[in-house]
């Protein structure tokens, strides 16, 4: 695959040092037609829905019919089969760079619970699942986080499965699982009674005795539809439990490439906040002039490019790891710990910029600034990533 040397259509004003001109033609057109759908499609809905604290249903028909799920798993995507990281997380950013929400809904769906099956099932499972999730005539979720476990939940999972015959039996709880209201299928991690491990399992829709209820009042992320789970005498079948996964080992594999998602969707967010900024400040005029012409503004912009572009070069020599096989637990960690935190910069010095109009849902930054505090904490913490990579580099563990 070559890239070519031509500006790039509908390039981005963040994009500073061309960042997308590493994405070969092929890749760089799904990223465009990602852009399109976001702009045209999915940001007229985004606000409406977000005050509403609900989910868009027509979200799943539009990503239906764009044909965009499954690029990363060769045999089982509409499109060219096994697309690099590179795009992969590039197309992360774009959806967050409209709004965080979309993104998890989607990521969640494409990264976690796909996944999952992708790396943790065998051919026949991953033969059964994976054509209609690619689709998206199926949609899934991902149940590991715990009412009473998150950062500890590797060691301390209090929902358990036991083995009789052919069935598993599953209780216990799971707390902010996204997609889980309406998910078919749902990845749930347990603690096997018998030999202590974590295994995954995939229950679906309207087994009994799984009961996912919408979380509300959530301030953040407020289209993602996040679940509280009871499970009470769930019986999933031997042929649902992921072959592949033996413990926790297995399942930070998973980990590992969604802690870069997420990364990824933070560049978006700061990506969307900067732009929001950028043409706020030279429409917004104050003493007779566009407040962009102050030195005041123009330092805010700055430092946010600044971040913005250290942000994105970390993350593409991220990707470029991932697809060389020599990605490791740390350098996830360590992206994850750094982009988020320049993220909250970035959203904060942007929502400066709008002054009072910046708490206005219309204006659009006041989601990014909402938004980028669950970015922020989820999916392990800056303080648990910063402690993955203390432990890498100086060979001590620090962990309690």
């Amino acid at each position: 695959m070559t890239t070519t040397q031509e500006p790039l259509q509908d390039q981005l004003v963040a994009d500073f040092y061309d960042y997308e001109a590493l994405l070969p033609d092929d890749e760089r057109k799904l990223l465009l037609k990602t852009r399109a759908l976001m702009r045209d499609e999915v940001k007229p809905l985004v606000n409406e829905n977000w005050g509403k604290d609900q989910f868009p249903t027509e979200l799943i028909g539009l990503f239906r019919e764009s044909g965009l799920a499954g690029l990363p798993y060769e045999g089982y995507g509409e499109h060219r089969p096994g697309v690099s990281n590179l795009l992969s997380g590039t197309m992360a950013m774009e959806m967050a760079r409209t709004d965080a929400s979309v993104s998890t809904f989607f990521g969640v769906h494409n990264g976690l619970a796909m996944y999952s099956v992708y790396s943790g099932g065998d051919q026949e499972q991953r033969d059964r699942w994976l054509p209609a999730m690619a689709a998206m005539d199926k949609i899934g979720a991902f149940a590991m986080t715990e009412p009473l476990g998150g950062s500890d939940v590797a060691g301390g999972m209090r929902t358990t499965a036991k083995r009789e015959g052919d069935t598993w039996v599953l209780n216990g709880a799971k707390k902010w699982i996204g997609n889980a209201t309406f998910a078919d299928y749902v990845v749930v991690w347990a603690r096997d009674l018998d030999d202590n491990h974590v295994k995954g399992f995939v229950v679906e829709k309207g087994t009994p005795g799984f009961d996912p209820v919408k979380i509300e009042g959530k301030i953040a992320f407020r289209i993602v539809e996040n679940a509280e789970i009871t499970l009470t005498d769930v019986r999933v079948p031997e042929a649902n439990r992921l072959q592949n996964i033996d413990s926790f080992r297995d399942v930070a594999e998973i980990l590992r490439a969604t802690r870069a998602g997420v990364a990824w969707q933070a560049l978006g967010v700061m990506v969307g906040a900067y732009e929001l900024a950028l043409d706020y400040a030279r429409e917004r005029k104050q003493f007779g002039r566009p407040i962009g012409g102050f030195q005041l503004v123009q330092d805010l912009l700055v430092k946010s490019l600044g971040n913005i572009t250290a942000s994105w070069g970390m993350m593409t020599q991220l990707a470029r790891l991932q697809d060389a096989g020599i990605f490791r637990d740390e350098h996830s960690s360590l992206a994850k710990a750094f982009v988020t935190s320049r993220m909250r910069e970035v959203v904060a010095w942007s929502r400066e910029i709008f002054g009072g109009n910046g708490i206005l849902l219309e204006h659009d930054i006041a989601r990014f600034f909402a938004d980028a505090e669950a970015i922020y904490s989820f999916e392990g913490t800056r303080e648990m990533n910063t402690l993955i990579v203390g432990k890498s580099i100086t060979g001590q563990s620090a962990f309690v």
